[in-house]
């Protein structure tokens, strides 16, 4: 399993949280994951998931993905904060995040469990 690169202290999340419904602490854009200060392990654990499905959607599908995801609870009446946590990729990392084992014995395409 590839791991994605960190980088710690970045200004990356504070200038995506200008135009973002939440307050950024980390992102992951591709194969590049960025943080405002020090990441602990289960952030780090969370942004790997999110690489997982990156390359499980040919990586230009994720984002895609990611914005139909919020475009669809925001339909629903979901506030952004709301819309942001239901987002299916989102579920899958916050469901795991403190499961540090979870990468290795993580089965395909788990976040399209989460579509329903």
């Amino acid at each position: 399993m590839s791991l994605p690169l960190f980088f710690e202290n970045s200004m990356v999340p504070v200038w995506l949280s200008k135009i973002s419904p939440i307050e950024i602490g980390a992102i992951t854009l591709g194969p590049l994951v960025f943080n405002r200060g020090n990441m602990g392990q289960t952030t780090k654990n969370h942004e790997t998931i999110h690489w997982a499905q990156y390359k499980e959607c040919l990586i230009i599908g994720f984002p895609i993905l990611y914005g139909i995801s919020y475009f669809i609870n925001r339909c629903k009446g979901m506030s952004g904060a709301e819309a942001y946590r239901n987002i299916w990729f989102e579920k899958e990392a916050y469901d795991n995040q403190a499961d540090f084992e979870y990468l290795h014995k993580r089965k395909l395409y788990t976040w399209v469990k989460k579509t329903t």
